[in-house]
């Protein structure tokens, strides 16, 4: 896997882009440096891999914007060792980003073609989540409960199988809506049934489908 000196320096403007929107978890800083966005995309997009954009990755999804990978990473305030559970892994790139925080990671993809992708990919690049092909609405009740739990594609509805499935003191993040922007909520599990909810503002996903793909 290349990763030349020009890669590292478009990160840290990308970095510094980010940073003047409000980005400044240390960590997740160092993660958006470290971790070369480039290697997730398609060759058509290497040119463009650091600007603050979305991009296809086949399969009708996209890699979120590296702001959006930072404001969520940064919601969640991961501490090393924590489980985390998440929803859309996507070509893996917010997945790796959890991984270099020191979270142990478990994923879930509905799209096989994604899955089978970056189930080779990863490890390629040193990393090593739980990765699964399954339905994102439903979690993964067989390895709750986990510390934090993040879903990064658009849910019309908070799922209550993952709201089970967070530990008391663990926090969901979420971006919740069925049109073309989503608002994004965090949820800290305070009881068994009692949740704090708090609004972070607008932001856009692809739809979390349910079910398995064919």
């Amino acid at each position: 896997m290349i990763d030349t000196f020009r890669h590292k320096g478009m990160r840290k403007q990308m970095v510094a882009e980010i940073t003047e929107k409000g980005i400044y978890d240390s960590g997740v800083i160092t993660a958006l440096e470290s971790v070369p966005r480039h290697l997730f995309l398609d060759n058509a997009f290497l040119e463009f891999a650091y600007q603050d954009k979305a991009f296809p990755i086949g399969a009708g999804q996209t890699i979120s914007h590296p702001y959006t990978v930072a404001f969520q990473s940064q919601l969640l305030q991961i501490k090393k060792g924590e489980k985390i559970l998440e929803i859309g892994t996507g070509c893996g790139y917010q997945t790796s980003i959890l991984c270099y925080l020191g979270a142990k990671v478990f994923s879930i993809e509905r799209q096989k073609s994604l899955y089978d992708k970056t189930k080779l990919l990863l490890p390629s690049l040193g990393y090593s989540p739980k990765l699964f092909f399954g339905d994102g609405y439903k979690g993964l009740p067989s390895f709750a409960p986990f510390d934090k739990i993040i879903v990064t594609a658009g849910a019309p509805f908070i799922p209550e199988a993952l709201k089970e499935q967070l530990k008391i003191g663990g926090t969901l993040i979420i971006p919740v809506g069925d049109g073309k922007v989503q608002q994004m909520f965090s949820l800290k599990k305070t009881t068994d049934t009692l949740f704090v909810t708090k609004e972070h503002g607008d932001f856009k996903f692809v739809p979390l489908l349910e079910q398995k793909a064919q």
